[in-house]
């Protein structure tokens, strides 16, 4: 696990081979910060984009979380990101197409940093308890586009193909203690889309969502952050309860609601 407190809201995917959109990022409201160097760099720029990554880590993204995606098992790259992902300052390192529990403690014991670990896969799906158990895992990753391949789903399809998927991977990182993000959403134009899926996210039990592009930070902050309304409700929940099981306006509560609500207070106070 990480020692980073709160998992983020929003998570925005960069090629590390593109010095512009890492300048762009340094001034962006994104808590994390993720560096790429797999889908998003081509091959003939995977060497010079694997050294721009540590450059830029080593620079600092202010208070940003800021990690480094590298390529996965089965790629030529693999091991020379895996030394450069070692020898960086980056917080978290993300890990592409985890199938196996094995091979998440492999990299993890070859990075010596908490993994943000990508479930893509039907083995992904099935495995992903034990690999949001390890204790150098510190949150997952919905990967739901390769998963909508790799399950033969349109890729014009909706999401309710991956709703098993979906839960199953937010089951296995609350079981784990880890963090859950979502995947990423494609279509760059469509705001309302966006904000449905993000509201849908939040609904299943996502704590913040993967982006792929600065334009999407505003509405998935919005989405994955505490209204007015529930913090307010969380604050007079604190503050009325007296332990064990009671009645709160129209409802009743227990010690888990006190938890819920003051981890609403601390994501709240995180954003201000």
């Amino acid at each position: 696990m990480t020692s980073i407190p709160l998992a983020p809201r929003t998570a925005l995917f960069l090629p590390a081979s593109n010095p512009r959109a890492i300048a762009k990022a340094r001034t962006l409201a994104a808590d994390m910060i993720i560096l790429d160097l797999e889908d998003a760099v081509k091959p003939e720029d995977k060497n010079a984009a694997r050294a721009a990554a540590v450059e830029a880590v080593a620079a600092g993204f202010g208070e940003r979380i800021v990690a480094i995606r590298i390529n996965g098992i089965d790629a030529a790259e693999h091991e020379a990101d895996l030394a450069a992902a070692a020898g960086s300052t980056a917080a978290v390192i993300v890990v592409p197409k985890v199938e196996s529990v094995d091979a998440a403690r492999r990299i993890a014991e070859a990075v010596g940093k908490p993994l943000l670990a990508m479930i893509e896969t039907p083995a992904g799906v099935l495995a992903a308890a034990p690999i949001a158990a390890l204790p150098g895992v510190c949150g997952l990753i919905a990967g739901t586009n390769d998963l909508k391949a790799s399950l033969g789903i349109p890729a014009a399809a909706g999401r309710g193909g991956l709703s098993l998927a979906l839960q199953s991977i937010v089951l296995a990182a609350r079981a784990g203690g880890a963090w859950a993000l979502d995947g990423v959403f494609n279509a760059l134009d469509d705001a309302e889309g966006l904000a449905a899926e993000c509201r849908e996210g939040r609904a299943l039990g996502y704590d913040g969502k993967t982006l792929i592009h600065p334009g999407q930070l505003a509405i998935a902050a919005s989405a994955f952050a505490p209204g007015a309304e529930e913090i307010a409700d969380a604050k007079a929940l604190i503050a009325a309860a007296q332990g064990g099981a009671e009645r709160f306006r129209d409802r009743m509560i227990e010690a888990m609601h006190v938890v819920q609500a003051q981890q609403i207070l601390a994501r709240a106070g995180a954003q201000e």
